[in-house]
């Protein structure tokens, strides 16, 4: 009997030993230097034993981060408490701490994504979620700082290396079990909308388009960012457009959101310009009627369709839609010189003299009120053709016709 125990005592210990830690994750967790040990689990991640031993192993790369992330947190805390008593300030390392901070914000969301899943029994017992989250959230805050000197010395992919982490363990999982975890973040709610704007920005300025759409849909849930961040995303869409097929599919995804939100005028706009892009004048032409049919005041879509009829020399036509858009909207003196123009067309003409003369008239009037709105011509170029209008309405000589010419040379 005795015989049989000892054999079953020794077959549980074989057992046990056969469940202890595999050599791979030994190997990771001896390690001491980050770099090393983030290359032994690259190259052995598939012979780590189960999703347990993952997550530990990661882990671990968190331990190996977190002693800059303390030391040079550490001595930050200090300052703040020194300064305020009127002490002086000590040295420390702020790019070497962020960069400790990315790897191990990066390795614990690596971390809890395998502490989240089933063991062998089909049951979740997160290990490292609760520790990990603990002993982040609150230095993470120093990415913010370093990100923005980044982004005043104009260098945003520097910026983005610092806030995309930032950003992206704000509504981590990670988390969401910490105590007070929605007052933490309400603490950082209009920060984080912020930067997700000035975010979304810099990775328009670097063409990061995926990272556009990731911080632009961040950024739109505040009103104050919500249109600027929604163009910067359309903007990025066009970015890339180097064939009529990318054009094309363009199109089709802006016209997938027309048709969800019509009156959205960025989106109306951005669709406006691409098909004038096209040169596809039936398509764009049939575009604005439909819209102009929903939205008859349209400003836009007003002058586009006068645009467009300038453009095919319906001199007529297009004035009575650029008269329309004047009406909609009076500060445009770009609008108001092309009314204009078109006014002279129909001037010079005009068989009746009378005739002549009124629409001389009503293009004086259209270019007075180009010059009152832009005086300077940096967007109009009123003048040559205002003084047109002045000379055929009345002659050379007369002292209006003199300086309608004086402020075209001025």
């Amino acid at each position: 009997m005795k015989k049989v125990l000892f054999m079953a005592i020794a077959l549980m210990a074989s057992t046990m030993t056969f469940a202890g830690k595999s050599d791979a994750l030994k190997a990771i967790t001896k390690c001491k230097d980050y770099t090393e040990a983030a290359q032994l689990l690259k190259n052995s991640l598939g012979q780590l034993a189960d999703n347990a031993e993952k997550a530990e192993a990661y882990n671990h790369l968190v331990d190996l981060s977190m002693v800059k992330v303390d030391k040079e947190n550490g001595i930050a805390i200090e300052n703040t408490a020194k300064v305020q008593m009127g002490g002086k300030a000590e040295p420390y390392d702020t790019i070497g701490l962020c960069d400790a901070l990315c790897q191990a914000i990066s390795d614990a969301f690596e971390c809890n994504k395998y502490d989240q899943m089933p063991d062998a029994k089909g049951n979740i017992k997160p290990k490292f979620e609760k520790k990990n989250a603990l002993r982040l959230w609150g230095p993470r805050k120093n990415l913010i700082f370093l990100g923005e000197s980044y982004r005043t010395s104009n260098q945003p992919a520097k910026a983005l290396k610092y806030w995309t982490p930032y950003l992206d363990s704000f509504a981590s999982p990670l988390f969401d079990k910490m105590d007070n975890i929605a007052q933490l973040r309400g603490q950082e709610q209009d920060a984080v909308d912020q930067i997700a704007y000035l975010a979304t920005y810099m990775a328009y300025q670097t063409k990061d388009l995926d990272l556009v759409n990731r911080f632009a849909e961040m950024a739109k849930k505040n009103d104050q960012f919500k249109e600027d961040a929604f163009k910067l995303q359309l903007g990025a869409m066009q970015m890339n457009l180097k064939t009529k097929e990318d054009t094309l599919n363009c199109i089709n995804k802006l016209k997938q959101m027309y048709e969800q939100d019509s009156e959205n005028d960025v989106i109306f706009e951005n669709l406006n310009n691409l098909y004038d892009a096209m040169k596809d004048k039936a398509a764009h032409a049939a575009f604005l009627d439909a819209h102009l049919a929903k939205y008859p005041n349209n400003y836009v879509a007003l002058a586009s369709k006068g645009f467009m009829l300038m453009e095919e020399n319906n001199a007529e036509e297009a004035a009575k839609w650029l008269r329309k858009a004047c009406e909609a909207k009076a500060d445009n003196a770009i609008v108001w010189t092309y009314l204009g123009v078109c006014l002279n067309v129909l001037a010079a003409n005009a068989t009746d003299n009378a005739v002549g003369m009124k629409y001389f008239d009503e293009a004086i009037a259209a270019f007075d009120k180009a010059k009152e709105l832009d005086p300077d011509k940096l967007q109009a170029k009123w003048g040559y053709n205002r003084y047109q209008a002045y000379y055929g309405r009345y002659g050379e000589n007369d002292p209006k016709t003199k300086a309608a010419e004086a402020d075209m040379r001025n």
